[in-house]
C-alpha cells in the first residue's frame, strides 16, 4: 500500500469513533446490535451469544466457497449460495477475519482489460 494511502486509511480510521485515538482505542466500531431493525433477529446465535448487526449483508459473500463461512449451494443449477446457516460475520470474534479478507475482495474489484475507468453510475 502506498504511503498516502496507508495514512488516508490512518486518518479515517482515527475519525470513525470520534475519539481521534485510532482505531484501537475502544472498538466499539467493531461490534453493534440493532434490535430496532425488522429482520432482527435475522440468525439464530448459539445460546449467550449477541449477533453483531456490522455486516448485516455479508462482504464475504463475492467470495463464493473462499468465504470461509457456512454456506451451501441450492438451486436447480447448484449456483445460488444459501447462507442462512452462517453466523461467521455476525460473531464478535470474527471483525478480524472479516477484515483480512478484502484484499481478496479487491482483486475481484479490480478492472479487468478494457473496463478500467468505466462508471456506470451516469
Amino acid at each position: 500500500m502506498a504511503e498516502r494511502e496507508r495514512e488516508g486509511a490512518a486518518d479515517a480510521a482515527e475519525r470513525a469513533d470520534g475519539s481521534g485515538r485510532g482505531p484501537v482505542a475502544g472498538g466499539n466500531y467493531r461490534f453493534f446490535t440493532h434490535t430496532a431493525c425488522e429482520f432482527h433477529p435475522c440468525h439464530i446465535m448459539p445460546d449467550g451469544e449477541e449477533l453483531n448487526c456490522l455486516f448485516c449483508f455479508c462482504p464475504l459473500y463475492a467470495l463464493g466457497p473462499r468465504c470461509g463461512g457456512n454456506f451451501r449451494y441450492v438451486g436447480d443449477a447448484g449456483d445460488i449460495k444459501d447462507c442462512s446457516a452462517c453466523t461467521l460475520p455476525h460473531r464478535r470474534e470474527n471483525y478480524d477475519y472479516i477484515m483480512s479478507r478484502f484484499e481478496l475482495l479487491k482483486e475481484l474489484a479490480a478492472p479487468r482489460g478494457g473496463d478500467a475507468g468505466e462508471n456506470r453510475d451516469g
